[in-house]
């Protein structure tokens, strides 16, 4: 017992001096398990995220803590076919979103978000560097008093939900909510364009095709910049 103790100290210390630290539940400065990660897309304005990176407030690197299709109201997931009616509106930001991704387990607060995405309306290929202010992070470590719809009661809560917005243009602009408060905008970042393209140069140029109602709805009304 006492030589794998040795051992696992022995293999940390090799992380320590390789990546910089190992991470631990007990080293970290949160009142709760984990934060999470989550991204939206305006109505109709299709993203598919290639990854989104995470640097916490250790310099600890949590890779792929995104990817995939974010969370949107229009189109919906089973539509199919161009409506007869657009009842979604792409101009501007949802109110208070909260977006669609998953816990961050292990990192402390967050001081950085790198996210490379495929906005599928233009289509173009960005990547942002996120910084997360400090008074964002003050704000993570702030328990709330919140009426909770879900359980019909009073209860304390956390701004642990960090939601990342994506549009055309490569605008990333982030919030902070809780499963019972809702979100309050933290900033508001400009991406460039990813130079090696959709797939980091490995598809030819070839994004992901946009779906056939969010393409009429661009035909017909076209990209709203300057609204995000």
């Amino acid at each position: 017992m006492r030589k794998r103790s040795y051992m696992l100290k022995t293999g940390c210390a090799l992380l320590f001096a390789l990546l910089g630290g190992c991470a631990s539940y007990e080293s970290r400065s949160l009142p709760y398990d984990a934060w999470s990660l989550n991204f939206f897309n305006p109505d109709y304005m299709e993203v598919w995220i290639e990854t989104a990176d995470v640097v916490d407030i250790n310099d600890h690197v949590f890779r792929g803590a995104g990817s995939g299709i974010p969370s949107t109201g229009y189109p919906r997931g089973l539509s199919k076919g161009i409506p007869a009616l657009f009842k979604g509106d792409a101009k501007g930001w949802f109110e208070h979103p909260t977006g669609k991704g998953r816990y961050v387990t292990g990192a402390d607060l967050p001081r950085l978000v790198y996210v490379r995405w495929q906005s599928m309306a233009e289509p173009q290929t960005y990547e942002a560097y996120i910084e997360i202010p400090q008074s964002a992070r003050n704000t993570m470590l702030k328990d709330e008093a919140a009426f909770c719809g879900a359980v019909g009661k009073w209860k304390t809560d956390y701004r642990k939900f960090l939601t990342v917005g994506l549009a055309p243009g490569g605008v990333a602009k982030v919030w902070l909510g809780g499963a019972c408060l809702q979100s309050t905008e933290v900033t508001r970042v400009q991406g460039t364009i990813s130079p090696k393209g959709p797939y980091g140069g490995t598809s030819n140029g070839k994004h992901r095709p946009l779906s056939e109602e969010s393409k009429a709805y661009i035909d017909k009304f076209g990209i709203p910049y300057g609204s995000w």
